[in-house]
């Protein structure tokens, strides 16, 4: 199957996965042939990419680092948590807020285990689910690239589901904030901003509040966007002060908030959502937890068309373990011309590079 661009997409294609909702129905079936009329809805669905089927990629396999039933259950496990820990009070109602803890802490471990059977590269471009609220799919990624990160690690399974239950939860102190001020299109005012700056503090005061939840998990909250050099917020902390939680969460929070669509942007590609982070590194975030996420991550996920170097055109069919950024291609065209297919390892061919994607 072939990743393209929904923008892209051309009356005829054929859509080879299922557009899921966060409840897990299906709103668009694969195999539908796509009409003018569906291709809109895509677009107005707010989809990015879709995988289509295509003559010359029908073997190439993609994959999710958890199955598509265990996303769904964390989606809505996170939409009906925000939505108690917003309406509920600790005092009022502790049993209900410390059974809302527990569901998120069992979907925690269920991703820990579906990724710890799962030793393939991290992919989370394609938009096969629609949700009708940017901050529960943020959080549910967020939290697949903290336990990748974490394993690279290699840090001890408390500390992976310590650092996953804060993943889940970092933002949850945006529950607080006014609805239209986090949905707003336009450039936040300064004013706004620093309304939005408070989010870290206000979970970490209300995630310290339980009992049962590690301490941990709310500096998770509280830490996320402090950076090496100071320059974070809400405290300002720099290098050392900020704990090893902090420093993996800032990674991966901003690897998935530059790659994911927002009401006043369009999605970045991996390759350029792993430049920010290396424009950081050393800096703003921590140099070599950056380049274990490089590696641990799919620049260039299965299924999509790239230029070479020497105007080959080629669709990538499979990774090479630790060398995401050369993977397998199969070669389709040169110079403008189509050719027979042949597939080309750019980890033996190092003259050649990847220069584009073609969405």
């Amino acid at each position: 199957m072939k990743l393209v661009a929904a923008r892209a997409l051309t009356i005829g294609a054929e859509l080879a996965k299922p557009i899921y909702s966060s409840k897990g129905q299906i709103l668009i079936q694969k195999d539908v042939v796509l009409t003018e009329t569906f291709i809109q809805r895509l677009l107005d669905l707010g989809v990015t990419y879709v995988y289509i089927r295509d003559e010359l990629s029908d073997d190439i396999v993609v994959h999710s680092p958890i199955s598509e039933q265990l996303r769904i259950k964390s989606i809505n496990s996170m939409k009906s948590a925000f939505q108690t820990y917003k309406t509920k009070t600790l005092k009022k109602e502790p049993v209900l807020l410390e059974r809302t803890n527990e569901e998120i802490a069992s979907v925690v471990d269920m991703m820990i285990t579906e990724i710890d059977q799962d030793d393939q590269v991290v992919s989370l471009m394609s938009d096969i689910f629609v949700s009708d609220n940017y901050l529960f799919n943020h959080s549910v990624n967020v939290t697949i690239y903290a336990i990748v990160l974490a394993k690279a690690l290699k840090r001890s399974n408390k500390e992976i589901r310590e650092l996953g239950l804060g993943a889940m939860l970092h933002d949850i102190g945006k529950v607080f904030l006014p609805n239209e001020l986090l949905k707003k299109k336009g450039k936040l005012t300064d004013k706004e901003f620093e309304m939005i700056k408070t989010h870290p503090e206000l979970g970490f005061e209300f995630l310290r509040s339980f009992s049962t939840l590690p301490l941990m998990a709310a500096h998770c909250a509280y830490q996320h966007h402090e950076r090496l050099d100071g320059s974070g917020y809400p405290r300002g902390i720099k290098g050392s002060e900020i704990h090893l939680y902090g420093k993996i969460l800032a990674i991966v929070d901003v690897f998935d908030a530059v790659t994911s669509d927002r009401v006043y942007r369009e999605a970045m590609l991996p390759q350029e959502g792993l430049e920010i982070l290396y424009a950081g590194s050393g800096t703003l975030f921590d140099a070599h937890m950056v380049k274990l996420f490089r590696e641990s991550v799919a620049v260039y996920p299965n299924g999509v068309t790239v230029e070479l170097s020497d105007k080959r055109t080629g669709l990538v069919v499979k990774q090479n373990k630790k060398l995401y950024n050369r993977p397998v291609v199969r070669v389709i065209s040169e110079n403008d011309q189509q050719i027979n297919p042949y597939e080309l390892d750019l980890a033996k061919h190092l003259d050649v590079t990847i220069t584009a994607y073609k969405l």
